[in-house]
């Protein structure tokens, strides 16, 4: 009985190291092709780096559009990923998957659709942006409730700075069905403002100073000068709307704080040469039943009286 438990176990022990063996000669067999993948994937990786480098740099230089010279960059990054990816396989032998996958990319394309639909959604949204330019990398732009600089466009989300330096990845979907409106494309942008004077003072005099103040501050463009009117007569004063035209090369820079700047000097200016800045008036009305104003102090309530 032991004999025959010995001669089982010799025989375990035998057949487990030829399959070992089988597995190590295979393995040496195959040796020379995962050197030769693992070279390829290295090689495939670094190529892709140089290209997407290269061709960023060519592109940009010669059309001055990054936007478009980046995503075809980036394409042509990915397709020479899979490239390698499919030479990968076939050198490891499965040949048989990389003929399939190619066989079924069209097949492939409609699961992915569905399985993908977003992602496939923004990358074709993605590619009509960079071909149809509704911006450029740090054009400030404004889509839905975000309004801030472009600093990317990747595959799936166009990335965008705003003004207090949140980093905001939007769709590519949802820009291009969205209404987007280039602040700074044009190179210069109308501002305005209203500024509210005392029924009083002289409306017309008040207008003639504004617009020669505004023109002195720096910034605003003397080729279009500033312009002011009456713009509605209010409860308390009449409202007057200034205009003036500014360069939007740094949007902050040239509106947000330009803005503020021509109205700290309006206003210093019409207080300086006497011309009323009211508040808001309210008026009480008193109705047929009462004869006065019912007032209490507090203080006397306080003592008792």
């Amino acid at each position: 009985m032991q004999d025959d438990n010995r001669l089982d176990i010799s025989a375990s022990t035998a057949g487990l190291m030829d399959v070992v063996n089988e597995y190590w000669e295979g393995f040496l067999f195959l040796l020379p092709n995962i050197l030769l993948a693992l070279l390829i994937s290295f090689v495939a990786l670094w190529v892709s780096g140089r290209a997407k480098a290269v061709l960023d740099a060519r592109l940009s230089g010669k059309s001055h559009d990054r936007i478009t010279a980046g995503y075809i960059a980036l394409v042509s990054k990915w397709a020479i990923i899979i490239v390698g990816l499919l030479l990968v396989l076939q050198t490891l032998g499965l040949s048989g998957i990389a003929g399939g996958l190619l066989a079924g990319a069209g097949l492939s394309a409609v699961v992915i659709g569905f399985a993908f639909k977003d992602i496939a959604e923004n990358f074709l949204a993605g590619l009509i942006l960079a071909f149809n330019r509704p911006f450029e990398i740090d054009d400030t732009i404004e889509v839905e409730d975000v309004t801030g600089k472009v600093k990317a466009l990747h595959l799936r989300v166009t990335h965008v700075l705003t003004f207090d330096s949140k980093d905001v990845f939007i769709p590519n979907s949802t820009i291009l069905q969205s209404k987007v409106t280039n602040l700074t494309q044009n190179g210069l942008i109308r501002i305005h403002f209203v500024v509210g004077v005392d029924y009083n003072d002289n409306t017309q005099e008040a207008i003639d100073l504004i617009e020669r103040t505004a023109l002195g501050v720096e910034g605003v463009l003397r080729e279009d000068p500033p312009y002011a009117t009456v713009d509605e007569l209010g409860t308390s004063t009449v409202n007057i709307k200034v205009f003036f035209w500014a360069e939007t090369d740094d949007y902050k820079k040239g509106v947000v704080l330009l803005k503020g700047s021509v109205m700290q000097a309006v206003t210093k200016a019409l207080l300086e040469n006497g011309f009323g800045l009211p508040a808001n008036i309210q008026e009480l009305k008193l109705y047929d039943y009462q004869k006065d104003i019912p007032i209490r102090v507090k203080e006397k309530e306080a003592r008792g009286e």
